[in-house]
C-alpha cells in the first residue's frame, strides 16, 4: 500500500515513520504540510516533532495546513489516518479524534521504553495485535497527557474507541489512555512511538511493527 507521511515545519520523526512504513511492507510517500494533493496514497500517518514549535498549542496550526485540509476529508470517506505523538495533538486540534494532550502532570519532558496495552485490535492500524496484548515502545513528550470532559471518556469506553492504555501511567493521561479512534476506527491516535521500535537493532524491539503491518493484513485477510 502507499502511505503518505506529511513533514510540517518542525516534525521529527517523519523520516523514521517512511522507515517503518517501508519495514511494514509498504511505499512510504512523502507529502508536504503546504501542499492539498494527497498523491494517491491509500493511508497517511502524521508524525510526531514539534510542528510550527508547539506555538499556541500543540497541533493547533497544523491544522490549519493545506495538506489537513485534504486529511480531513479523506479521513472522513474512510482513509486510514495514523496521528503520532505530535500527530496525535494534529488530530484533536482538528476534531478528528476527541479530546485534547495537555502538559504533563509532572511537568517534565519524558522519554523511555513503555509498556501498553493494546485494547482495541479491531482498527485499521492495530489488526495485527491482540486485544490486551501488551507491548513495549518508545515514549516521548512533554505535553502528552491525554484529557476529555467525563462524557467523552464515558463514551469512548463505551464504545471501544480506547486503542491502547499505559501499563504504569507515565503522565497523568486520564484513565490511563495512550491512544483513541474514531467511531469508524479508521482513524487512530497514539501518544507514544511505534515507529522507533520496529527492529531490534535500534529500539526496544519491534513490537510497534503491528501498526505498520496491520493495513497489509487487513487488506489481504
Amino acid at each position: 500500500m502507499r502511505i503518505g507521511v506529511v513533514t510540517f515545519p518542525g516534525s521529527l520523526d517523519d523520516v523514521d515513520a517512511q522507515r517503518a512504513v517501508r519495514i511494514g511492507g509498504n511505499e512510504a510517500v512523502a507529502l508536504w504540510h503546504g501542499d492539498e494533493d494527497l498523491r494517491g496514497v491509500d493511508a497517511i500517518v502524521l508524525p510526531g516533532g514539534f510542528s510550527y514549535g508547539d506555538y499556541l498549542r500543540c497541533g493547533a496550526i497544523s491544522r490549519f495546513s493545506p495538506v489537513m485540509t485534504s486529511v480531513v476529508e479523506a479521513a472522513g470517506k474512510g482513509m486510514p489516518v495514523l496521528g503520532i505523538c505530535n500527530g496525535f495533538q494534529v488530530l484533536c486540534e482538528s476534531h478528528l479524534l476527541p479530546g485534547a494532550l495537555i502538559r504533563n502532570d509532572h511537568r517534565k519532558f519524558i522519554c523511555r521504553d513503555q509498556r501498553l496495552r493494546i485494547e482495541n485490535a479491531s482498527t485499521a492500524w492495530t489488526s495485527a495485535y491482540e486485544a490486551g496484548q501488551e507491548i513495549t515502545v518508545v515514549l516521548k513528550n512533554g505535553e502528552g497527557a491525554y484529557v476529555a470532559d467525563e462524557a467523552t471518556l464515558d463514551r469512548l469506553e463505551g464504545e471501544g474507541q480506547v486503542v491502547a492504555r499505559y501499563v504504569g501511567n507515565p503522565n497523568g493521561s486520564q484513565r490511563d489512555i495512550a491512544g483513541v479512534t474514531n467511531a469508524a476506527g479508521n482513524v487512530v491516535g497514539l501518544m507514544p512511538h511505534p515507529e522507533h521500535a520496529v527492529e531490534d537493532l535500534t529500539g526496544p524491539g519491534t513490537d510497534g511493527l503491528g501498526f505498520f503491518t496491520s493495513l497489509v493484513e487487513r487488506a489481504f485477510a
